[in-house]
């Protein structure tokens, strides 16, 4: 296996993950009261998965990270668009951890768990246009 094949086999282990997080933020929604907090996550942990697929695919090195205007950041380096396009998907860096504890006061609602759903589709449709991806299957 070549060193691109290898790449291009690790981005799409990066977008399956970033998938799966969408589907199962997709499919809490789907409930009559959905868990808000693990929609918000999940978008967060999509949205953060499919920007590291456009990374690796152009082999810029990211260290271990949540937050997505770090990571928004490298990807202009490469495609200035990155920030101009994506740009609210830092709203949800703080789904990546604060949510996830008892001592945090902010739950987010169910507006809230709709926008990081949007924001989070709106990211998959951009890094698939950028990197030429259609669906992926396991």
């Amino acid at each position: 296996m070549n060193q691109d094949e290898i790449i291009k086999g690790l981005v799409n282990k990066w977008i399956m993950k970033a998938d799966k997080d969408l589907l199962s933020s997709e499919r809490e929604l789907s409930f009559e009261n959905p868990v808000t907090e693990t929609v918000c996550f999940h978008c967060q942990q999509a949205v953060e998965k499919y920007i590291k697929a456009f990374l690796v695919h152009h082999q810029i090195y990211f260290t271990k990270s949540h937050k997505i205007i770090n990571l928004l950041e490298l990807c202009a380096n490469v495609d200035s668009s990155f920030k101009d396009e994506l740009n609210d998907a830092d709203n949800l860096t703080d789904y990546a951890v604060e949510i996830r504890y008892p001592d945090v006061t902010f739950q987010p609602g169910i507006e809230d768990a709709k926008e990081a759903f949007a924001i989070a589709k709106k990211v998959k449709k951009f890094v698939r246009n950028k990197l030429n991806v259609e669906e992926i299957h396991e």
